[in-house]
């Protein structure tokens, strides 16, 4: 093989074992998914170290907050709606218009 051929077949080699490794990182480093740490009650239903959205069984509503996370509670279903009240670590919250909470 000539001179120049042999500096591209390098530099094509070169670049597929670059984004070989990339693939192979990427695929490597787990995804984290993020749990709240505690419990979160709902109308007396205990969640441990919730996550995610619950929906709102009956009225009025009770959310008690015992996690290292806000919990959100939305004036609609399925985590939608405006957010009616930010509930902290250790806080409690009553409404008759919540009907999700969403814990980040």
């Amino acid at each position: 093989m000539n001179r120049r051929r042999m500096t591209m077949v390098a530099k094509v080699t070169k670049t597929l074992g670059v984004l070989a490794a990339a693939a192979a990182l990427a695929l490597s480093v787990p995804t984290s998914a993020y749990a709240a740490d505690g419990i979160l009650s709902i109308n007396g239903q205990h969640y441990v170290d919730p996550s995610g959205c619950y929906g709102v069984d009956w009225f009025p509503t009770s959310v008690t907050n015992n996690t290292n996370a806000i919990a959100e509670v939305h004036s609609g279903p399925d985590c939608t709606g405006p957010v009616e009240w930010l509930v902290y670590p250790g806080e409690a919250y009553q409404t008759e218009t919540a009907q999700s909470v969403f814990i980040l």
